[in-house]
């Protein structure tokens, strides 16, 4: 193999290794959310972007028991969401907007609880070199809140 082979090759490889990387440095994506009380997985959330701004909506729900499926049916609707969500289907339904890139933190958007209706501040924050996401919900201050972390997928 020539020098120049080398080097071509050399440079593909570092190209490819740093798209990866980058690809994980970022929420976009589809990922696994672990409810944080239970330690189950609840549901795949495909998160992407909009013109610098993150939105997630719920591609399938996951682990419903029988108690589940007979209180809310085969295809749940948000009973104690408000406007536009109100008794509207869970699956394919938009949970998270407005949030953006603030130094190595995503926020300043929102994210809606749908087993609750409620809508809160939330911050999201990668971890295990992209492969976990932090997701913190809150009202009125950070310190005060809820985090999951959701499990990257492939």
């Amino acid at each position: 193999m020539t020098l120049l082979s080398r080097l071509t090759l050399a440079a593909g490889l570092l190209l490819i290794a740093g798209s990866a990387f980058a690809a994980s440095d970022t929420p976009v994506g589809t990922w696994k959310t672990i409810d944080d009380e239970t330690h189950m997985a609840k549901s795949i959330v495909e998160i992407t972007d909009h013109n610098g701004e993150l939105q997630a909506r719920i591609v399938k729900l996951l682990n419903r028991s029988p108690e589940d499926i007979a209180r809310d049916g085969a295809e749940p609707i948000c009973k104690k969401c408000d406007g536009e969500r109100h008794n509207q289907p869970i699956e394919g339904m938009n949970i998270m907007w407005g949030v953006s890139k603030d130094d190595d933190v995503w926020d300043g958007g929102k994210i809606l609880d749908p087993k609750t209706g409620k809508v809160y501040k939330v911050r999201l924050k990668m971890l295990d070199g992209g492969q976990k996401l932090d997701v913190h919900g809150y009202i009125g201050f950070a310190l005060i809140g809820r985090s999951q972390v959701w499990e990257r997928q492939n």
